[in-house]
């Protein structure tokens, strides 16, 4: 029996199957379209104009903006992953104060929204430790928050692998540091990487709420920057735009770490 071409059913597939690359943007194309007329004639309906002119006579500011924000979301990734790893580590911790203590950061973090923790831990906790430099806070602040969920990743992750393979380890006579290095640490790479790099793109749009500590980064800027020209729809819309060009190509390369794990693990 004769497959069936993929253009018979353009606009179908069956769940869970993989999209021919022609197909697939098709498709993707048609939606966009669709998205960006029905938004084109929502502006047209509330009179509202787009004017990107200030582009080009802020260029400078909004350049520095967009490259404080990439600074900002690489440190606090870096800084996030050194305390997120330990915490997942020490929630497992023998000493019963330091897991609990692992424990507790976890859930007051997660459990608290992020424009508290700024105001708290700037206000509060920096005052009192004379933390002035409003980047290296923002620094602490988006690690300190994102460490909370990297230490929930690292942490699943760890439970996920099977007991069997340990034991199967000892008894080949692996020593722990060996078991670590050839049977946890590549599971460990393969199921959070994924989650990781999408944690990454979380980091770069909290980010924007470090403005309210007059940091300035992109968010910042274009406030700044609309405040002075009133052009608000065009200034956000740019920044909405912005940041998407920050956290589209991690989202891609998230979507390749699940694929090609996922084949790994199926291998």
């Amino acid at each position: 029996m004769k497959a069936p071409s993929p253009l018979a059913r353009p606009f179908t597939a069956a769940p869970r199957q993989e999209t021919p690359p022609l197909k697939a943007a098709a498709n993707y194309l048609l939606v966009c379209v669709a998205v960006i007329a029905v938004f084109w004639v929502s502006l047209g309906m509330a009179g509202i104009t787009l004017n990107f002119d200030f582009v080009e006579q802020y260029r400078d500011r909004i350049g520095s903006g967009f490259l404080l924000t990439v600074e900002l979301s690489a440190a606090s990734l870096v800084a996030s992953m050194a305390i997120g790893v330990p915490v997942a580590l020490g929630q497992s911790a023998r000493v019963l104060p330091v897991r609990y203590l692992c424990d507790l950061y976890v859930k007051l973090v997660r459990g608290t929204p992020l424009l508290v923790q700024i105001y708290l831990f700037y206000y509060i906790i920096g005052t009192a430790w004379g933390i002035d430099n409003k980047v290296v806070a923002g620094v602490v602040i988006l690690s300190v928050f994102a460490g909370a969920y990297i230490a929930e990743i690292v942490r699943g992750s760890l439970l996920s692998i099977d007991e069997g393979q340990l034991e199967a380890a000892r008894a080949v006579g692996f020593t722990r540091a060996q078991t670590v290095r050839h049977v946890v640490l590549p599971q460990l790479v393969a199921r959070t990487l994924p989650a990781l790099t999408g944690q990454f793109a979380t980091i770069v749009k909290d980010s924007s709420l470090l403005s309210v500590i007059a940091v300035i980064e992109l968010t910042q800027t274009i406030r700044e920057i609309t405040a002075t020209n009133y052009n608000f729809f065009g200034g956000f819309l740019l920044l909405g735009g912005l940041y998407l060009c920050l956290t589209l190509p991690i989202m891609f390369v998230s979507k390749r770490f699940e694929k090609r794990f996922s084949y790994a693990h199926e291998a």
